[in-house]
């Protein structure tokens, strides 16, 4: 169980991460609540039933993986170590590969991917000497196959779920698990903050988002595969049976996905 445990959640502002911080609040865990905008954070540790001393909030910019080290550091700060680190902040994409300017490619790299993992180097050695932690990645289906207007988002996943293996094949002498969450259409804002092919935002909800899985059903699905320390879990509706139909049917899949519609 999660009760007395430390969670360190990224991306906890709003949608899967706030509704994990409202359910792992819920088991009794100790939280650290991280996101850029430290207001709306307040806002989240005040919705959670947990009393003050045992929330905190730590502002920080995935874009700014340098900054990483001392996060930590700050982190460690609050109650002595991390129990658990769910990676779930990000940021994702709505363009077609011709219009999506190389910067957009790289910001988004930069946020998914080179900022997750310098957060989790920086937070190992804590683990390390404790024998023990978990780390959590929330990817996406799209880590496990590529579709249309998402080919930057896509791509900075596949590179999570890569790091994931090898973290997990070094980790598990000093008892640390790894795992990694697939979601599909979650009921979240992430289409809306989507960026666009010149780096605005789309600012508008994907239907097949807007008929998703709700955050809070998701959020008790992850806490559920964490407990268990599965090492892979999708989540989802029937976009999840793309996973088994690029696995065992690919040319198939792809036919199919030349005429699915995505958003």
């Amino acid at each position: 169980m999660s009760k007395e445990k430390v969670v360190w959640i990224t991306g906890a502002s709003s949608g899967i991460g706030e509704a994990l911080a409202y359910a792992y609040a819920a088991t009794g865990a100790r939280l650290i609540l991280s996101a850029r905008r430290g207001e709306v954070l307040e806002d989240v540790k005040k919705r959670c039933s947990r009393a003050d001393e045992d929330i905190a909030i730590l502002a920080l910019d995935l874009e700014k993986s340098a900054e990483m080290p001392e996060k930590v550091k700050q982190a460690l700060q609050f109650f002595g170590y991390v129990d658990i680190l769910i990676n779930n902040g990000g940021i994702s994409q709505r363009a077609l590969i011709q219009d999506t300017d190389l910067s957009v490619d790289r910001r988004i790299m930069e946020i998914n991917y080179f900022g997750t993992v310098a957060l989790t180097k920086a937070l190992l050695p804590s683990m390390i000497a404790r024998r023990t932690g978990q780390i959590a990645m929330v990817t996406s289906l799209t880590g496990k196959f590529g579709t249309p207007l998402r080919s930057s988002y896509a791509a900075s996943k596949h590179a999570l779920h890569g790091f994931c293996d090898a973290l997990r094949a070094e980790m598990w002498k000093d008892g640390i698990s790894v795992t990694v969450i697939c979601p599909g259409y979650i009921k979240t804002s992430v289409s809306i903050n989507a960026l666009t092919g010149d780096g605005s935002s789309q600012g508008t909800m994907d239907q097949a988002q807007a008929n998703g899985m709700s955050a809070e059903v998701c959020a008790q699905k992850i806490v559920h595969a964490l407990q268990k320390k599965k090492e892979e879990v999708y989540i989802g509706g029937r976009e999840v049976m793309g996973v088994y139909l690029k696995r065992f049917f690919p040319t198939l899949f792809s036919r199919i996905l030349r005429k699915a519609k995505v958003t």
